[in-house]
């Protein structure tokens, strides 16, 4: 249940880059559903592979480039959907550092499972 919420959090976040970044485009709430379906599963299956091959960029410029690869994968994300529309690479990383940020926020407003609370 609480990963269908997080679905639902990261499309609203989704919608809010697109509202917040006019080179950033989404069709409709259903388009913002499936681009969160699919950003989803490029940083679950290719970020840890691109981050391990870029490992060397990554520790000489101090992590930045992560940045990099961050937009690149919001920037492919763009690419594969008919209603998720990116329209470069400097949109892609500040849309996908946005993107970042907001549904941090939103999944931080879900109380948490039992069994995880944060030692206080």
């Amino acid at each position: 249940m609480r990963l269908l919420l997080i679905w639902l959090l990261n499309a609203c976040a989704l919608l809010a880059v697109a509202y917040l970044m006019p080179s950033i485009e989404v069709a409709s709430f259903g388009s913002a559903l499936l681009a969160a379906l699919v950003l989803g599963l490029v940083n679950t299956v290719l970020r840890p592979l691109l981050i391990l091959l870029t490992l060397p960029a990554t520790l000489l410029t101090l992590g930045l480039f992560l940045f990099v690869l961050n937009g690149l994968m919001f920037w492919l994300a763009g690419s594969m959907l008919e209603g998720f529309v990116v329209s470069g690479f400097w949109p892609a990383v500040f849309g996908a550092i946005i993107y970042s940020i907001l549904s941090s926020i939103l999944s931080s407003l879900l109380p948490q499972p039992e069994g995880h609370e944060i030692a206080r």
